[in-house]
């Protein structure tokens, strides 16, 4: 059978692949599988308890959740009867729940438990349209205004079965049909509502489906369902045929793994820097002559072209796998094979590495507004360049606009507009049918794109010179030492920068040199910490021409998180938010 619309993923489940689990999560510490029969079951009874409660196509139902098979359950009940999910991230302010909820016109609000009632309780009188709120844990006391449980929903469906009615819904719907509505904000901004079709999201799945190995059978996910990124991946998975394990959290996921034993999984670059970061530490503390092997090892994997090794390289990558790499995946279970990482762009050193080790890196680019992949390391001859996005997925469209370098595109992924705004739409999508992206790019002679920052944030210099902060920025976070960081300077004399330390690697560096800081702000104010500093900027201003290079910066005592609103949920800093939060530093700069 042929999927058109993301609902037809069930049956072409049960058709293609009926004996595996769909979904394995941890429920009161036991892992649970799930097979497709109970998850059309749980799909079915929903849709009908929504018909009974009155919904209509196109009513919208929003969710708050983490990831968990029940997402799931009402993304699909919800889309097979014609009315819209509106996913919406469990960290975001108050302020952005109530504009959301009311801009989309909510009707019904699943929560993951009632804990998140807190959050959205004191905006719920401005939001007049919500009829009804589902938890989908139980409640262990009544909380005002929740109607009930998941559970409960399940057997309202029960109670009042609706087939014929749902599968004259089902027939009706359109692959061009609104299947979701996403609020992205971005770096900047009020949440903009992109409406997204079945079409939209089934063309990205078409496109990366060659790429994982016809031997893959599980799969780990931990990034928020909500977002377009691992959602669509989701997706394909359940198309895929694997097995899909919800980690019980980002903290768990280094347990979850071992026990899962993936063959892929998604992350974010900040995600796998992190993850280095922890091999490192672990070098760290061996001794003598294992100490020595790790090193080695770590660098020869940093030396990694992927384009071609010698026969004396190979030799050692040999044994260096025997040593040490080996050992690595292990502890990610020993099936890891793939990564794919999107978000932003990750550090060529960090692809080299996981590469080399067997741990592949694919990197993708895109937007919630192109479903989300535009390009995408993949199988196909030339599919893969460290260093770059890939190609361009099969029947998209991609150009580099010759004035300001922006990367368009223009295919079935592109979105249908965003929710309540045709002027919006009409500023990001000409009327030849491209997609403006903000990005700016490059093509590499064998068609790969490169990722080059953003539009908006190259900046002039007061000597008219253009400063590129990402670039800048992504280099200099292969210190260890550097975290995050910031790139400033727009009508300066010379580009400077913020520094956000990682005081995990700068603790026991300064043990090791035997310094001794009580708190964070000695930390970065100790004098041979920041002689230390001086060396790292010395290292990496080699890189660039002299109008980029870093004639000032400040290490600060800051934590940048979605939470304290410095980040978006892609883990994207928001330089407008840090710029207000830092600005004395930043004025100090340039005095």
């Amino acid at each position: 059978m042929k999927v058109t619309r993301l609902f037809d993923l069930l049956d072409y489940r049960k058709l293609t692949q009926p004996d595996r689990a769909v979904f394995v999560a941890k429920y009161d510490g036991n892992w649970k599988k799930i097979f497709i029969d109970e998850y059309i079951d749980s799909v079915n009874n929903i849709s009908y308890a929504l018909l009974e409660l009155g919904f209509e196509k196109g009513d919208k139902v929003a969710l708050i959740s983490s990831n968990c098979p029940e997402w799931n359950y009402l993304d699909m009940a919800v889309q097979q009867i014609g009315c819209v999910l509106v996913p919406i991230y469990p960290t975001i302010s108050a302020s952005d729940y109530q504009f959301i909820l009311s801009n989309a016109d909510v009707k019904m609000i699943v929560l993951d438990s009632a804990d998140l009632m807190r959050k959205i309780k004191d905006v719920l009188p401005e939001v007049p349209t919500v009829k009804c709120i589902y938890t989908f844990k139980p409640l262990t006391d009544k909380v005002e205004s929740v109607t009930g449980t998941l559970s409960d929903l399940i057997e309202i469906g029960r109670q009042h079965p609706a087939k014929e009615k749902v599968e004259e819904l089902k027939a009706s719907i359109d692959p061009r049909d609104v299947a979701t509505m996403i609020y992205t904000s971005g770096t900047t901004g009020f949440p903009k509502g992109v409406m997204l079709c079945h079409e939209n999201i089934l063309t990205n799945i078409e496109g990366v489906k060659m790429t994982p190995k016809p031997y893959f059978t599980r799969a780990l996910s931990f990034l928020p369902l909500c977002h377009i990124y691992e959602r669509m991946m989701n997706y394909l998975y359940q198309f895929m045929g694997y097995e899909i394990y919800y980690a019980e959290s980002i903290a768990k996921v280094a347990d979850n793994v071992k026990y899962a034993k993936p063959y892929m999984m998604t992350a974010v670059p900040r995600f796998i820097e992190k993850m280095y970061d922890a091999i490192f530490r672990s070098g760290q503390k061996q001794k003598g002559l294992k100490k020595k092997i790790f090193f080695w090892a770590l660098d020869l994997a940093l030396e990694y072209d992927l384009d071609g090794t010698t026969f004396w390289y190979n030799c050692k990558r040999k044994v260096a796998d025997k040593l040490v790499y080996g050992k690595i995946r292990e502890n990610f279970g020993g099936c890891l094979e793939m990564f794919v990482s999107g978000g932003s762009a990750i550090q060529p050193r960090l692809a080299k590495f996981f590469t080399c080790i067997g741990m592949n890196i694919y990197e993708g680019y895109g937007l919630t507004e192109t479903a989300p992949v535009i390009a995408v390391s993949t199988a196909l001859p030339n599919g893969i360049k460290l260093g770059t996005a890939g190609l361009p997925l099969p029947g998209i469209e991609v150009k580099i606009l010759p004035e300001n370098g922006e990367i368009v595109c223009r295919g079935k992924n592109v979105m249908l507009g965003y929710y309540k705004a045709p002027e919006l739409t009409a500023s990001v999508i000409d009327s030849e049918g491209w997609f403006h992206t903000g990005d700016t790019g490059a093509f590499e002679p064998e068609g790969q794109l490169r990722i080059t920052g953003r539009v908006k944030t190259m900046f002039k210099t007061s000597m008219g010179k253009y400063v590129n902060p990402e670039v800048i920025e992504e280099k200099f976070k292969e210190s260890p030492f550097v975290l995050d960081m910031m790139v400033v300077g727009e009508n300066q004399k010379f580009a400077a920068a913020l520094i956000l330390p990682d005081f995990d690697f700068l603790k026991e560096w300064q043990e090791r040199h035997d310094i001794h800081c009580s708190t964070p702000e000695e930390m970065v104010n100790d004098r041979r910490t920041l002689e230390r500093y001086n060396r790292v900027i010395d290292k990496y201003n080699k890189f660039f021409g002299s109008t980029e290079q870093i004639k000032r910066y400040k290490v600060i005592n800051d934590t940048w998180t979605e939470a304290n609103g410095c980040m978006t949920p892609t883990l994207k800093i928001k330089r407008e938010v840090i710029a207000k939060r830092h600005k004395n530093e930043i004025d100090s700069l340039f005095e």
